[in-house]
């Protein structure tokens, strides 16, 4: 078996690894075996020995439990003449000494070495032991495995570039995720497995490329081992690196450090009490002389200890994962959900994500395994991080909590709101916007964005009179607004009255709702047998148009300018213009007082694409009759179509716009409402009356603000989001434009929509079998969670979303999951 595993992870030497770096990991990691990466405070602190010594405590236990330890070392540099692995082998089979008879097998293998070894050593080696005593013979296994090894004695990033072994952070995560997948391979079928993984120097040190070794280890996000610094100083260096772990998501097991008589073991279980145990190692001998036979002896009780701790809390997380179904089952009460629907076995249980995946905790043929799903709902359509924006995020937030905790807002300033101001007004508002309102959450921002618009629109056309603009029949005054058919702005009460009628609206969920609007039904335009069709509605079907009106050779015809002056904006501008006009002539107590649009893309509607062509005519007609325009863009904004704003989609401006969800990198909830200084110059006066009352206790809450500052700067920048075409400021195309096309010419696929970080298939359906309330895509979401992609529909319609840091190979990847899928796609009624 051992011989199997090793042929197995024994990848071919060599010198180079030029795959890419951005491909998604994959690796489903087992959890029966208690897994654990030991990390230090600094070098030199003994990790090797803490290695050695919990290895040994675990081998030399009673019985056939546990039977084997798996010793990674991903990185070693000063090799071979400094080897923790080989100190492992050598080492561990001398300090067992169990008190029953038992034969130990250990092996030592280097998987890659720089070529600047000179004599390589023979790998792989194996060495067996055997033990006295009384009773049955027990068997263990001790494997210790190098995955890189450098000659010079430094840095893995300096002696990658020195010895011309780079190595990418993708290699080591895919051979460290194998080793540990394959592991699962070793013993002898009685006892249980130990996996410890043994990074080099410090917390923080850098890897070959140069990424610090907590991040580049953080999509296993493996319970963790802090060896601690016991030494002068050792105090900050210890609680730094305690703390730079906590901060991207470890969880660490427990605190370990050599007593070096300065007590520092005192302070930290003083200080780290009811957190994290600290255990203490006896003084280390500096004779270089010393086999450390009597050090390692003295310590076994602390090992003893340490493996105890291990245990309970591998223990205590497994019960706890096995738990999480059954609990939120019995106390969640999930949003858009109904509950008979969900058995118990298909919740998905997250214990972490990083970057674009979950870490989702399954259990499939009785084995349990954390297993990495891509996130294609982008976590409801507010993440946009990668894994380094991900760290950049909470690094920031911590600051700005650490710093501000929450102040209030009105009448008061902080950096972080004011920064974000001038960053939203010099991007999604420049040219337009000069005033910023914050406040928490998407569906809010439309409710204040309705406020302004109403008061604009009285103070235009006369309905508020007097100094003191006082409301003259306010009773009989109904202010409504222009929307479109499956527009949807949010769950809040005045937001849904600004939306048509749909199941988000109908008398189960809403029983107040009235609806109040003239709401228009709008062409719309998707992918059809590789081909861009305009999908007209009802009240255009006998409208004469051209082929070249109604089939577009690509996207790019579509949002093109030129078309302003064809037959179909003028039959847009017909149509729109006389429904206006018959609804204000239908009342004179009722006035068109806003028009509130998503552009582009209708989201929770069903991602429908809205011909931009009609939302431009849209918009000019209201201009000309003086209607403030309001774009939702909590669900377009910031990159998800592929620009900043989809305003640079339709060519057209708003007098306000909403903004939430990427705004902060989905990290955590703030939104904006933005406005012209017309619109806030209609709130001056005198009277605090006039003011717009309307805030929340976390208004441009610090951390809010702090995340979206990094958020807007990280999307925007050509350095950090390699997506960005910085000439046009546009991302580049990350759906394959071929998989697009075959994916629109399926038999069983009614529509695709492709643009920026979206993907969108409407699967062929009729009747119940099509619209939000259908279940039609069951078996097939079912199958793509098993393809580890995340997917939540919309009814009969799929989605994929990724971030706008997203590499084109993972949408690639994906995608090509989706489309196998769908190919063979056959519902079960």
């Amino acid at each position: 078996m051992l011989r199997r595993l090793l042929l197995l992870c024994h990848a071919p030497r060599r010198h180079y690894y030029s795959s890419s770096s951005s491909s998604s990991f994959s690796f489903a990691l087992p959890l029966s075996s208690p897994t654990f990466a030991v990390f230090g405070a600094n070098t030199g602190v003994g990790k090797t020995l803490v290695s050695a010594g919990l290895a040994a405590s675990l081998l030399r236990s009673a019985g056939a439990s546990p039977s084997t330890v798996l010793y990674l070392k991903p990185l070693q540099t000063g090799f071979p003449a400094d080897s923790d692995a080989g100190f492992l082998f050598r080492r561990v089979p001398s300090l067992l000494r169990p008190s029953h008879p038992a034969r130990l097998i250990a092996s030592l293998d280097t998987l890659s070495v720089s070529p600047s070894v000179e004599t390589p050593p023979r790998s792989p080696q194996e060495a067996a032991f055997s033990y006295d005593g009384e009773g049955e013979v027990v068997r263990k296994q001790l494997v210790c495995r190098t995955l890189y090894a450098w000659r010079e004695a430094v840095s893995p990033h300096l002696a990658a570039e020195r010895e011309g072994m780079a190595v990418e952070d993708a290699h080591v995560r895919s051979r460290l995720a194998a080793c540990l997948v394959d592991g699962e391979n070793l013993g002898n079928g009685d006892g249980e497995m130990w996996k410890l993984v043994e990074t080099a120097g410090g917390v923080a040190s850098p890897g070959p490329s140069g990424t610090l070794q907590c991040d580049l280890y953080r999509p296993f996000r493996l319970p963790t081992i802090l060896v601690g610094d016991g030494r002068l100083g050792g105090i900050s260096s210890t609680l730094s690196a305690y703390e730079t772990l906590l901060l991207r998501g470890y969880d660490v097991s427990a605190v370990i450090l050599e007593d070096r008589c300065l007590s520092n073991d005192k302070f930290l279980l003083s200080y780290l009490r009811n957190r994290v145990p600290v255990l203490v190692l006896p003084p280390i001998p500096e004779d270089p002389s010393d086999d450390l036979t009597d050090w390692f002896s003295e310590s076994s009780s602390v090992f003893g200890l340490l493996k105890d701790t291990l245990q309970s809390f591998h223990f205590t997380r497994i019960q706890r994962l096995n738990s999480m179904q059954r609990k939120s089952k019995d106390l969640l009460w999930w949003p858009f959900t109904q509950h008979n629907l969900v058995p118990v076995d298909s919740v998905t249980v997250i214990d972490s994500r990083c970057g674009e995946s979950f870490s989702a905790y399954k259990v499939k043929d009785n084995k349990m395994m954390m297993t990495p799903q891509f996130d294609a709902c982008a976590s409801w359509w507010t993440q946009g991080p990668d894994s380094n924006l991900q760290i950049e995020l909470a690094r920031d937030m911590g600051y700005a909590a650490a710093r501000y905790g929450h102040v209030m807002f009105p009448e008061n300033a902080h950096e972080p709101a004011l920064r974000c101001a001038e960053l939203l007004l010099g991007g999604v508002g420049k040219d337009w916007a000069s005033r910023v309102y914050y406040s928490d959450n998407g569906s809010t921002a439309i409710e204040i964005a309705l406020k302004m618009a109403f008061r604009k629109f009285s103070l235009d056309h006369g309905i508020l009179v007097g100094s003191d603009n006082n409301i003259t029949n306010e009773r009989h005054i109904q202010l409504k607004v222009l929307a479109l058919e499956g527009s949807y702005h949010g769950d809040t009460l005045g937001a849904m009255e600004a939306q048509a009628p749909s199941a988000y609206t109908s008398f189960l969920q809403q029983p107040w709702y009235s609806g109040r609007g003239l709401f228009l039904n709008p062409p719309t335009v998707f992918i059809r047998n590789e081909t861009c069709t305009l999908s007209l509605p009802q009240w255009m079907q006998h409208s004469h148009l051209s082929p070249g009106d109604k089939c577009f050779p690509s996207l790019a015809e579509v949002f093109c300018k030129t078309r302003d002056s064809s037959s179909a904006a003028d039959i847009y501008s017909t149509y729109i213009s006389q429904q206006l006009s018959e609804y204000s002539l239908s009342s004179n107590r009722e006035h068109i007082a806003a028009l509130i649009i998503e552009p582009v893309i209708q989201g929770a509607g069903g991602m429908h694409m809205i011909d931009p062509l009609f939302q431009r005519v849209l918009v000019q007609e209201c201009r000309n009759r003086k209607i403030p325009v309001i774009f939702d863009e909590v669900f377009t904004g910031f990159w998800r179509l592929g620009v900043e704003s989809a305003s640079e989609l339709l060519g057209c401006l708003p007098d306000i716009a909403c903004y939430a969800k990427l705004m902060t990198g989905g990290i955590v909830p703030l939104a904006a409402t933005v406005a012209t200084e017309a619109v806030f110059e209609s709130f001056r006066s005198e009277s605090k009356l006039t003011a717009l009352l309307h805030g929340h206790s976390y208004t441009a809450h610090a951390m809010g603000c702090s995340a979206a500052v990094k958020a807007i700067q990280w999307f925007r920048d050509p350095s950090t989001n390699l997506n960005l075409d910085f000439d046009q400021m546009k991302l580049n195309e990350l759906w394959d434009g071929t998989l697009v096309n075959q994916l629109s010419s399926l038999p069983n696929v009614r529509r695709v929509v492709s643009l920026g970080t979206l993907c969108a298939i409407e699967l062929k359906a009729e009747g119940s079998d099509a619209g939000y309330a259908s279940l039609y895509a069951r078996s097939l979401i079912q199958q793509l969670r098993e393809d580890d992609i995340y997917v939540r529909p919309l009814g009969n319609v799929i989605y994929l979303m990724c971030g706008p840091c997203t590499a084109r190979d993972i949408c690639t990847e994906q995608l090509s999951k989706v489309y196998r899928r769908i190919s063979s796609f056959n519902p079960v009624h």
